[in-house]
């Protein structure tokens, strides 16, 4: 399946008192990154909901391995794991670069999206054109 990768450079707002990105802004990174494959898979996520379809977080875990600081150079990796009748899981790694060339992960996690009709928001089976993406 593919791997999208988008870069971030953690900004000054997202460090806490300890010195590290705060844990809340790796699920914003997620849904970025999420955003981006499925731009990079070409699905579109405003065409999604133009055709009536949305996806929404349903369970998200993040697993620290390392902290990431102000400014470290990182990168957001985003690839589906898992596609099941109506939902679909979503894998990240933020890797840091560390001295030299080296890459170390730092965090991993996953979200569990369910795909649901924008009519009434009610659990829909994934569409095709999603699913076919996602199983690239």
């Amino acid at each position: 399946m593919s791997v999208f990768s988008l870069p971030i450079v953690p900004r000054y707002a997202e460090v806490d008192q300890q010195g590290v990105v705060f844990n809340g802004h790796y699920l914003t990174w997620f849904d970025e990154a999420c955003t981006g494959l499925l731009d990079d898979l070409g699905v579109p996520y405003p065409d999604l909901m133009s055709t009536g379809y949305d996806f929404q977080v349903v369970h998200s875990e993040i697993d620290f391995v390392a902290s990431v600081g102000w400014r470290d150079e990182v990168r957001v990796t985003a690839e589906c794991t898992r596609i099941g009748s109506t939902s679909f899981t979503v894998g990240f790694s933020v890797c840091r670069k560390g001295a030299g060339a080296d890459e170390q992960i730092a965090v991993r996690g996953h979200n569990v999206y369910v795909v649901v009709s924008t009519d009434d928001w009610t659990k829909r089976p994934i569409p095709g054109a999603l699913r076919d993406a996602l199983s690239r």
